[in-house]
């Protein structure tokens, strides 16, 4: 004989209705939930609840929830209404009965009717995806087809225009033969000519080829040459004028410095150093080891490489930052807080050159708190990366999850 669970609670609105049912201890997996618009029933051995709804209620958009050790149920009113009471009062075990009947046989109409739209479902998909097939093969074929013709067309175009170029190039080479010709006739007939110019004048002026053979040549002066110089150039300086208000310019100069000073404080007394060597003996090489045996999910590894370079160098916020992720995998959440809680108080001052380290690290602390069921602080973590970086869809999604947990509308997980 089942017990019945009298110690539910509701709430409704013209539109909802709210259901809270304790499980009473027993296991989720244990829960058998069944509904229909008029009737509801949680069978959770050896306790039972079962009630007739007041009024109906839209099946298909109502949804259970179980976490927690309660069964949350979220009913659709089919008609906008205040009920008086969660359940038809005065119900005797006849009508009870013929409601359960009625629920499971609609039940069973429902999935049949489910099965049938999804088998119908399953075979139009199939067709469109047989035509889509076709469709593409055609177009396909078609295509290759077309290539074909257009390679046809080329080919033939470069015969043709190769023809033609052996064409004008034969005719060109007899043209210039010609032109040749009557260049060489023309210098010989203008030689013929000048020799009998010049024939001429020696019979009739002797005095002037001897003048012109005893007379002296003119001499041309030419200038001299530019002397070679350099000209030097001034530039005006292009300034882009900021208000002071704006300006992050100290700011990014104290992170620079910070870093560069981190850098150079290095602790090479490490007594678990002495077998490496010299040039391994450096917490960037520690770093980009650690790096590849994230790569390869040795994250055990990659943390032991961390921990060393952070021993040379306890000032390089990505040595604790890239550890957090390591501490994530292996699922050391409360080491993975600590580490991005320390990155971020390395990132400091906040300037655009560390604001991706400070987004991840956010992050990261983030996952850490809601792995842990501390969703209040994960959720100020994800705020905290979206104002660093507000068009990360990835991140404001996960955000809007965890409001959503919060609130109690989703499964709590992410």
């Amino acid at each position: 004989m089942p017990l019945i669970v009298k110690d539910y609670s509701w709430t409704q609105t013209e539109t909802l209705v709210y259901i809270n049912v304790p499980l009473k201890g027993v296991k989720a997996g244990k829960v058998d939930i069944f509904s229909t618009d008029e009737y509801l029933k949680v069978n959770f051995p050896p306790f039972l609840f079962e009630v007739i709804l007041y009024a109906p209620i839209d099946d298909n958009k109502s949804v259970a929830k179980i976490g927690n050790g309660v069964v949350i149920f979220t009913l659709y009113k089919k008609e906008e209404s205040i009920w008086e009471s969660l359940a038809l009062m005065n119900v005797d075990k006849e009508t009870l009965q013929k409601k359960r009947e009625n629920a499971v046989l609609k039940a069973q109409e429902k999935a049949v009717t489910d099965t049938e739209a999804k088998a119908i479902k399953k075979r139009e998909n199939e067709k469109y995806a047989l035509e889509t097939m076709m469709k593409l093969e055609d177009e396909e074929r078609k295509r290759i087809e077309e290539m074909k013709e257009q390679e046809r067309r080329r080919a033939t175009e470069e015969l043709e225009q190769w023809k033609e170029k052996q064409r004008k190039e034969e005719e060109e080479k007899k043209a210039q033969q010609r032109r040749e010709i009557q260049k060489l006739e023309h210098e010989k007939k203008k030689k013929k000519d000048e020799m009998k110019t010049y024939s001429k004048s020696l019979s009739e002026c002797p005095r002037k080829r001897t003048t012109a053979k005893t007379g002296k040549s003119e001499e041309i002066s030419l200038p001299a040459p530019r002397s070679a110089g350099s000209i030097k150039i001034q530039f005006t300086p292009r300034v882009f004028p900021t208000a002071l208000r704006e300006s992050r310019v100290a700011e990014e100069e104290a992170w620079l410095k910070k870093q560069a000073d981190a850098r150079r404080a290095v602790n090479a007394d490490v007594s678990e150093l002495k077998d490496l060597k010299e040039e391994e003996r450096n917490p960037d090489w520690l770093k980009e080891k650690g790096k590849k045996l994230f790569a390869t999910q040795n994250y055990l590894a990659a943390v032991n490489a961390y921990n060393l370079a952070i021993q040379l160098n306890h000032k390089l916020p990505i040595l604790y930052l890239n550890r957090a992720a390591c501490h994530l995998k292996l699922r050391n959440l409360h080491k993975a807080i600590e580490d991005s809680s320390k990155a971020l108080d390395l990132l400091t001052p906040p300037v655009a050159d560390n604001a991706d380290a400070r987004a991840k690290a956010h992050i990261r602390r983030g996952t850490a708190f809601c792995e842990l069921e501390l969703y209040a602080e994960g959720l100020q973590d994800y705020q905290a990366a979206l104002k660093i970086d507000p068009l990360n869809e990835t991140v404001n999604a996960d955000a809007e999850k965890i409001r959503e947990i919060i609130q109690g509308t989703v499964p709590d997980s992410l």
